[in-house]
């Protein structure tokens, strides 16, 4: 059985003036969670240099281990002082899905 999950997280960032400041901050957050096993990429919210859409997938052969692995993502990013989580989005797909 396969497991795949997902997780969307609506960031603002803290003092950002350009959109390369704002690279200077989302880029490390999305470093730091591939290291947590899954595949992070900005999907959103490019051109505002405040805002930032944030994905993380990931695969897992156990439910349980998927849920592990979204939470410490989740955590990882709410605990970003120089960021605020507005809201985060989790979606699991199993195999009946």
């Amino acid at each position: 059985m396969l497991f795949l999950g997902s997780l969307e997280f609506d960031i603002l960032l803290g003092d950002v003036h350009s959109l390369k400041e704002k690279r200077s901050v989302v880029r490390p957050v999305i470093a730091e969670l591939q290291r947590f096993g899954v595949c992070a990429v900005e999907a959103g919210e490019m051109d505002r240099h405040r805002r930032a859409m944030v994905g993380v997938a990931a695969a897992s052969s156990a439910v349980g281990h998927l849920h592990e692995v979204l939470d410490k993502c989740e955590r990882h990013v709410a605990a970003r002082p120089e960021l605020q989580l507005l809201g985060v989005r989790r979606r699991i797909f199993g195999p009946e899905d």
